[in-house]
């Protein structure tokens, strides 16, 4: 199964806050979400508009309880 490079996994979701995250093995769209997280006001505005759908899950995890969306475990 080829993974969908728009959206931001669980696993992703909770590696993105710790404070390492390990380059090896790791997605593209997860490394966004990492500098979606440290990003200042500027930067995080051009990579909300580069990445929408990223940005999307992240706010979607962000207010959704433990991080998990709906229909997951």
């Amino acid at each position: 199964m080829e993974p969908n490079l728009t959206r931001l996994s669980y696993y992703d979701y909770r590696a993105r806050q710790q404070a390492e995250v390990v380059l090896v093995d790791t997605p593209f769209y997860s490394l966004v979400a990492v500098l979606m997280g440290r990003a200042d006001t500027d930067n995080l505005e051009l990579l909300k508009t580069a990445f929408p759908n990223i940005w999307a899950d992240l706010k979607a995890r962000y207010h959704a309880p433990g991080g998990l969306l709906e229909g997951e475990r």
